[in-house]
């Protein structure tokens, strides 16, 4: 269920009843219906020159792979732990990838979940015991850690940590961003290239400002290719309710409220939640009407079982797996400031997938997207 944020006064009282499910909005005006029902098809305008030259390279590493044989990691998770098929599996993919790749002994590693609703101090108890059980690298998984992680880096000044999508300015403390705004224009813009109803969606697992710039890229690049195309803009809860991110029958819910007002693409920033937004598309389209996914964070054409996974069409990729690999490398080398401001296209931090074929017409013109994006002749706002 929605608070539809612009609605009319007279719908106030229904969407107040609504609003602790979660939050949404419409960014445009829907097109006027042609004879036989029908959507006016969206005008849209041609990808930037950059076309011809492609989006360049793939970016060097950050650094040569260094020897972890003798270090300890541990991951300590957010809610929806391994198997969320999305951000924390992505996590989990940088420390396989570091056991691979250099040497880190299986052994050496730990990795403890978040429980939904849990409490602060569940959170610092977490971290706190992975320091004292003696590892040197300990990765928070997610912004919920921001302050627990404050609190116990400051108390273990010799252990190194990390938190992914977070700021915490502390000397032992790498903090690894990604500007998710820039990958989800692009696949914004493959919505908007998709489209046959000139409408879209988006549904975020929590309205927090690290989610808003998923909203506010997605929006980005679907007006920059149609103009008048509708973005439908959901949150499954508010900001200090985390359970939006672990919650697919809420995201089947919202997802089927999209698809009803008449949108056939949708996207989720949404954690464990999208595996009802992916459901909910799967029900809706049909061989003469499709409707399309795109998940996030990682490839979820390939971590979603088939045949659900048919109606993902693309991911952004947020590469929160090259981020932890990176970290621990850097670790291991004794030099964490190889680590960039923010993993974005030009660092191979964000992308787009196109597992499965199913926008092979579109990468031509989304990757001369990411050209003008990465040149600096398009500028993503990470805000609404």
């Amino acid at each position: 269920m929605r608070n539809r944020r612009g609605m009319a006064l007279a719908a106030a009282v229904l969407s107040s009843a609504l609003i602790l499910a979660g939050c949404a909005r419409d960014t445009g005006t829907p097109a006027a219906p042609e004879a036989g029902g029908e959507s006016a098809e969206c005008v849209r305008n041609p990808a930037p020159a950059a076309a011809a030259g492609g989006a360049g390279p793939s970016a060097a590493p950050l650094a040569p792979n260094a020897d972890a044989s003798a270090l300890r990691v541990a991951l300590a998770f957010d809610v929806g732990g391994i198997g969320d098929q999305s951000f924390n599996d992505a996590a989990n993919a940088g420390l396989e990838r570091a056991i691979g790749e250099l040497g880190l002994p299986e052994d050496n590693t730990r990795a403890l979940a978040a429980a939904t609703g849990e409490s602060e101090d569940a959170r610092v108890t977490r971290l706190r015991q992975l320091a004292t059980d003696g590892f040197d690298a300990i990765v928070a998984v997610g912004f919920a850690y921001s302050e627990a992680l404050t609190a116990v880096a400051a108390e273990f000044p010799d252990v190194q940590f990390a938190i992914v999508d977070s700021v915490v300015d502390l000397p032992n403390v790498t903090s690894l961003t990604f500007a998710a705004e820039q990958g989800s224009f692009l696949v914004g813009a493959a919505a908007a290239m998709r489209t046959t109803a000139c409408r879209v969606g988006f549904v975020g697992g929590v309205e927090v400002p690290l989610i808003q710039a998923f909203e506010a890229g997605f929006v980005e690049g679907a007006k920059a290719v149609a103009p008048d195309v509708v973005v439908d803009v959901d949150y499954i809860s508010p900001a200090g309710d985390f359970s939006g991110f672990n919650d697919p029958a809420r995201g089947t819910e919202v997802a089927r409220g999209q698809l009803d007002e008449g949108a056939d693409v949708i996207y989720h920033a949404a954690g464990g939640s999208g595996q009802g937004v992916f459901q909910a598309v799967a029900a809706a389209t049909t061989p003469d009407a499709p409707a399309w996914a795109i998940g996030v964070d990682s490839d979820q054409y390939n971590t979603v079982d088939p045949p659900v996974n048919e109606v993902i069409m693309t991911s952004m990729l947020k590469r929160v797996d090259v981020a932890v690999f990176n970290y621990i490398n850097a670790v291991a080398a004794g030099d964490t400031s190889v680590i960039p401001e923010a993993f974005d296209l030009a660092s191979d931090g964000v992308g787009y997938s196109t597992t499965g074929g199913l926008i092979d017409d579109l990468v031509a013109d989304l990757d001369a997207y990411k050209a003008a994006i990465v040149s600096g002749d398009i500028t993503v706002s990470s805000t609404p």
